[in-house]
């Protein structure tokens, strides 16, 4: 239990579902049994705020998805009303809103900036001031992403500090392959190549999809777990290749972990965007050997040929390559997907990150 009770906002625009949303539920969760006093702001529409509701997370539906005096005057209102310690905001959209409703009200808490993607930051007076005095600390999801901050906002050291997602290594952690894929109606005697990750471009699952047909081995089953607005488009380029015995899209689940479980090898090739995906964390704690690329903050838990194998980004080639290595090599398989796990346990505990998270937070309402 924390020596210091915090009252806690977090701000989240997004009307998306991904990992980002599920770390600020993550968090929320953890906080809030640790004894602090925890509130979820975002749109009514917004998949986190029914599903906060859904964990027991205390929410509030406020229209904050667009930049716009709306916006804006509910974000003060609900500061002004709840008088939080500390504000966290996730997305731009709504980081920009709850900087600018800090604004001369008398009751204005510490904000700080979660920044959980690459994406580049604009070079503007007006970013500039978000990120270096709007907000007392700047958190990202990993150490590549901090230096990137630092460099783009051009703010000091000590303003920024890199916390990566903590996972449940409780529900992520090794199975029994053949009963996982019994419950979930796989085949026992296919290589099942598995992906989990919102169907968004720059995860990378075209390229996926296209190092299935360049591998042209029938006994290869690619499963895509996730949703988002590229699954027509994914359809259509699986009928065009002719893969539809090959690939098999499953929507969203909430039991990754039974897939996880279910799968020969993970494959995340994103080639944007990215901080430390939650998903690629969460396959190495179930002691899968993983193929990624050297994307954002990726390159802190892959290190290449020990804990998993990378590729170069959009290269399908490379990606069969890579499929095609670890298909032939169960020895291979077996010793990266036990070297991941082992980080896993040393690095990736929810504990982990809300202690890093409570030091965070402390340092900033001490300054």
């Amino acid at each position: 239990m924390p020596a210091t009770h915090m009252k806690l906002i977090h701000t989240e625009s997004s009307c998306g579902w991904g990992g980002q949303e599920l770390r600020v539920l993550a968090e929320s969760a953890g906080m809030a049994a640790r004894g602090h006093e925890v509130l979820i702001a975002a749109p009514a529409a917004a998949p986190i705020y029914t599903e906060a509701l859904a964990r027991g997370l205390a929410a509030i539906a406020v229209p904050i998805e667009k930049k716009r005096f709306l916006g804006w005057a509910a974000i003060r209102s609900v500061l002004d009303w709840k008088t939080p310690d500390l504000v966290i905001t996730h997305s731009s959209t709504d980081s920009w809103l709850a900087a600018l409703a800090n604004v001369g009200l008398p009751s204005a808490a510490p904000l700080i900036r979660m920044r959980h993607v690459s994406a580049p930051i604009s070079a503007n007076f007006a970013t500039r001031w978000l990120y270096g005095r709007a907000a007392a600390h700047v958190v990202t999801t990993g150490e590549a992403l901090r230096q990137q901050v630092m460099r783009e906002a051009g703010l000091p050291a000590e303003h920024v500090s890199s916390v990566p997602t903590g996972i449940d290594l409780e529900t992520f952690q090794p199975g029994d392959s053949a009963q996982a894929r019994a419950r979930l109606e796989l085949p026992q005697d296919r290589f099942i190549i598995g992906i989990v990750a919102t169907l968004r471009s720059w995860k990378g699952h075209s390229f996926l999809v296209d190092a299935m047909a360049a591998l042209k081995d029938a006994k290869a089953l690619l499963v895509i777990v996730g949703d988002g607005p590229g699954r027509d488009n994914l359809k259509a380029q699986v009928r065009k290749l002719g893969l539809q015995d090959q690939v098999r899209m499953t929507g969203n689940r909430k039991d990754v972990a039974d897939w996880m479980q279910a799968f020969d090898v993970f494959v995340l090739p994103s080639y944007a965007n990215e901080g430390v995906p939650q998903a690629l964390m969460q396959a190495m704690a179930c002691a899968l050997p993983v193929i990624s690329t050297p994307v954002g903050a990726i390159g802190e838990i892959v290190e290449d040929g020990k804990t998993g194998l990378m590729v170069t980004p959009r290269d399908a080639q490379a990606l069969a390559t890579a499929l095609a290595r670890l298909r032939d090599d169960p020895d291979l398989r077996r010793n990266l997907g036990q070297a991941a796990l082992l980080q896993a346990r040393e690095r990736f505990s929810m504990d982990r990150m809300l202690d890093a998270m409570e030091a965070v937070f402390q340092g900033v309402l001490k300054a």
